[in-house]
């Protein structure tokens, strides 16, 4: 590549937080308040690390050494669990979170998957190095001398295992080998500027990305497929306004769930809310009305997302 590489190029897409839409996204995640709650806290610090120094203050005067360790800590969080779990979409939406606690405007770019290149030598690691160079440029015009920054931005990497993959494994290629090692100088740069910027991993194989990534993750969130508490209430909330009896909503999460002398795994969130709830009703429309008894046997027809196979322990 002769050329520098275009913003069409690098990123699927520019979002702007606080916005209604992702807002109203966040809203409708459900089961995952522990993840919104560390994910949030630690975006926020990096917008505004003073509030963690005022916190301090209050109870802990003299925590200096203390508050050290926790801002020192990478810009870089790794979302890993199984598909279907909400892992992208809190990546995608958390920011209107942090936006509006701190009340500034925060820059999602999510990097394009095309970002691996066509395989020719040297692509992928001038198209990561463009990435980060474009993220920190960003950020630097937002850094504030001192308290809180003018906004934020957060660089979003989905299935991360396709860009920084292990540099152990033996048939890995050199210029994907060179790829994770710009990928690793990018998330430094941004932790040795002390840039209002962080780095977002979604990957479904947490033991598939390099050591040295894994080692700078400031937390690394796990995501797992809804219980029944958590079905009920996606199922229930949607169902109930309609005239669904308590006894067809239990049939909908034992259905969804996983099954005793058969499949020893249960419905994802995406299956319920993307094949499931619409399937119930496109199967009434647009003739008749939604029938509790027939979307349980719609449930029972319907086959979960299989979970991902990681292959090794993470």
């Amino acid at each position: 590549m002769n050329t520098k590489p275009t913003l069409d190029e690098l990123f699927e897409r520019r979002i702007t937080y606080p916005d209604f839409e992702p807002q109203a996204r966040l809203a409708r995640l459900v089961g995952l308040d522990e993840q919104k709650a560390r994910l949030g806290k630690i975006l926020g610090l990096l917008v505004n690390p003073g509030g963690l120094a005022a916190w301090a203050q209050r109870h802990h005067p003299g925590a200096e050494a203390l508050l050290d360790a926790v801002l020192r800590r990478p810009p870089l969080v790794v979302l890993a669990g199984d598909v279907g779990s909400g892992k992208t979409e809190l990546a995608e939406t958390i920011g209107d979170a942090v936006a509006r606690q701190e009340k500034i405007d925060i820059t999602l770019l999510p990097l394009s998957l095309s970002t691996r290149g066509q395989g020719r030598v040297g692509e992928m690691t001038q198209l990561l190095s463009a990435a980060f160079d474009y993220t920190v440029a960003e950020a630097t015009k937002l850094k504030s001398s001192g308290g809180k920054a003018r906004g934020a931005v957060i660089l979003l990497v989905d299935e991360a295992d396709a860009l920084a993959q292990s540099r152990e494994a033996a048939q890995m290629h050199h210029e994907d080998r060179a790829g994770v090692n710009a990928f690793i100088r990018g998330i430094d740069r941004i932790a040795n500027a002390k840039l209002p910027a962080a780095v977002l991993m979604c990957t479904n194989r947490l033991s598939a990305l390099d050591p040295a990534v894994r080692r700078r993750a400031a937390d690394v969130l796990s995501f797992a497929r809804p219980s029944d508490e958590q079905r009920r209430f996606v199922l229930s909330s949607r169902l109930e306004s309609i005239g669904f009896s308590r006894h067809h909503v239990d049939a909908l999460v034992a259905a969804t769930g996983a099954q005793h002398g058969g499949r020893d795994f249960g419905f994802t969130f995406s299956d319920l809310t993307q094949r499931l709830l619409p399937g119930i009703v496109l199967d009434a429309y647009p003739a008749k009305a939604i029938d509790g008894a027939r979307a349980v046997e719609i449930a029972r027809a319907m086959a979960p997302t299989p979970p991902f196979k990681d292959g090794t322990a993470a």
